[in-house]
């Protein structure tokens, strides 16, 4: 176990990456009265949380797409005393997500799950009382397991002596915790369609449903029970009015000044190592993926190399499309999927490249950013799950992977796409690593295809070094913005304690 962090006073806090876990985290810290510097190898804050502008007037989200529990947003407001209105809205989708299945059904997914579920048995004459109870069971399970597994480190003592241990055990007969996702899903429903639809939930952590616990149904809960959201003026919006919130609070950000060295003496940790050279800290918090953070800032110390060689996530292949035209059929999240799901999967784990027939998810955000793209065209963010960076030939697999995608949607839109795109950049795993310092580009850290994935993601503290701690997507509880907003709520709660 670590050495206790020094009591007395806030200590001065350091934090490694201006991340979304990385800023929630500052103004945690500064709320309980630490002093805190952020330091940020690239120019701007955000992380995977970027945005990007391209010429013509199109504006994208560089990474993340998907809001939910916005409360945990609202949370770091109140904490502060401020008003999250005064900095912060959104509002609820409906529809959230438009389906395309390869054989030509179209489905949408209602926020109202009574109304998701006349659909699936109008479309896909899966009855709707299968579906509703599908989907409260999934909300059972989230609402037993979530304060236990989600909200407190799996890696203390007292996490297993609280009231909330004993509706997670009595839940466990719903986890499913000998079977997979797809076995779950397909023993519920008959339709390869429904089974394939609630499948695809696994790539919300990087993972394989084919592999991945069936305790990952419990995912669906998030949209279908507790809804999806829009923030006003996209995901970067959060990112920044955090920045805004963070500075008032008298969170220094230091930018384009990458940590070299995370310093240590006896068994603690004394401060950071720049470009600009050493500062002293007591506090250090690192948002940097785990990984990197013990190779390349910690080299002196032992690493814990069963928890580093855990298998990767998946990671993304993004096209950023800037579109002539507008298409009434889209929402802002659609998804076409494959032919072969099966097939797909095997292809990003097991032969780590890319399936010749991928599902494709479009985001836009035109419909209700109306800035994002010029009157009367679109901005598509067209993204493609893919292995994590281990060296292939990523402009060959890019080449054919953009022609796939174009003959995908042209099919389901009928319309020829490709003459439809007037700006366009990519971003793929090489790239994700390169400005984000995620491990071989996965973007969830280790993957969640085994039973015991969750115990065996890193701590949120280093075992080896006090004041040493860790926030993001590669730690626990994991990655997307919900889970990382909850490690900055952990990494707090272990500091204060």
């Amino acid at each position: 176990m670590p050495r206790p962090t020094p009591t007395g006073p806030p200590q001065p806090a350091a934090i490694i990456g201006a991340g979304i876990a990385g800023i929630a985290t500052a103004v945690r810290l500064a709320v309980q009265g630490h002093r805190v510097t952020v330091f940020e190898a690239q120019e701007s804050f955000g992380g995977k949380m970027h945005q990007l502008e391209l010429p013509g007037g199109y504006r994208f989200d560089g990474g993340p797409s998907l809001f939910t529990l916005p409360h945990l947003v609202d949370e770091l407001f109140q904490l502060a005393g401020r008003n999250p209105h005064d900095y912060f809205r959104y509002q609820r989708l409906d529809p959230i997500t438009q389906y395309f299945f390869a054989d030509g059904t179209r489905l949408t997914a209602w926020a109202d799950e009574e109304q998701f579920a006349r659909e699936v048995e109008e479309k896909l004459r899966v009855p709707a009382a299968e579906v509703l109870r599908f989907l409260r069971r999934s909300g059972r399970a989230y609402e037993a397991t979530a304060g236990t597994f989600l909200q407190k480190s799996l890696h203390k003592a007292g996490t297993y002596l609280s009231p909330e241990v004993l509706k997670a055990l009595a839940a466990l007969p719903q986890l499913g915790l000998t079977s997979t996702m797809h076995q779950r899903h397909a023993a519920a429903f008959s339709d390869p369609r429904l089974v394939q639809l609630f499948d695809r939930f696994a790539t919300y952590n990087g993972s394989d449903p084919y592999q991945a616990p069936a305790t990952l149904s419990m995912i669906p809960h998030l949209e279908h029970g507790l809804g999806a959201f829009y923030p006003e003026g996209g995901i970067y919006a959060i990112a920044q009015s955090l920045v805004r919130l963070a500075e008032e609070l008298g969170v220094e950000f230091r930018y384009q000044e990458p940590v070299l060295e995370i310093l240590t003496n006896k068994g603690a940790v004394t401060g950071v190592r720049t470009p600009k050279g050493d500062y002293e800290f007591s506090v250090v918090v690192s948002n940097m993926d785990v990984v990197p953070t013990y190779r390349r800032l910690l080299p002196r110390q032992p690493a814990p190399e069963r928890t580093l060689g855990q298998p990767r996530s998946s990671s993304a292949l993004i096209f950023y499309w800037g579109i002539a035209q507008r298409f009434p059929e889209l929402g802002v999240h659609n998804i076409f999927f494959s032919q072969d799901y099966k097939r797909e999967f095997d292809a990003i784990f097991r032969d780590k490249t890319i399936s010749p027939d991928p599902t494709v998810y479009v985001n836009i955000t035109a419909g209700h950013t109306p800035t994002d793209a010029p009157a009367g065209h679109e901005n598509w963010f067209v993204m493609i799950n893919v292995p994590h960076h281990e060296g292939q030939n990523w402009p060959e697999l890019i080449a054919q992977t953009r022609q796939a995608v174009l003959r995908r949607v042209s099919q389901a839109l009928g319309a020829d796409v490709a003459s439809l795109i007037r700006a366009e950049q990519v971003w793929d795993p090489p790239g994700i690593e390169a400005r984000t310092s995620s491990f071989g580009g996965a973007l969830y850290g280790s993957s969640s295809n085994n039973t015991l994935a969750a115990f065996l993601r890193h701590p949120n503290f280093s075992g080896q070094l006090a004041g040493l701690y860790f926030c993001g997507g590669s730690v626990h509880p994991g990655g997307g913005i919900p889970l990382c907003l909850l490690s900055a709520r952990i990494v707090s709660s272990l500091i204060k304690n």
